[in-house]
């Protein structure tokens, strides 16, 4: 009975770390909505604009669009960030330079 205990731990543990895997995907059925914000004036003529991006904490999309971004490099494009239709939901394919 005690190994059944003890092999019973191990799996509730290990299903635990699982389930607060940082790389773990986010599906939804209703996408977040996306809040009015003010866009402010460019820091320098480098800048460009990221209009919409999400992130997932703590289980569900947080809003953190709407800023100015320097290209880590010159001639870089940045390829906003979109969602993606799945069989299990919608996850959000974060933007990223190119």
């Amino acid at each position: 009975m005690k190994g059944f205990r003890k092999s019973l731990l191990i799996l509730a543990i290990a299903l635990g770390c699982n389930i607060y895997s940082s790389n773990a995907q986010i599906y939804i059925k209703v996408r977040p909505a996306r809040p009015h914000y003010e866009r402010v004036v460019a820091p320098s003529p480098r800048h460009i604009w990221v209009d919409e991006e999400w992130e997932s904490r703590g289980g569900k999309y947080v809003f953190v669009g709407g800023r100015w971004m320097a290209p880590p490099r010159e001639r870089a494009v940045w390829v906003p960030g979109h969602w993606r239709q799945t069989r299990r939901g919608d996850i959000w394919i974060a933007g990223h330079w190119r």
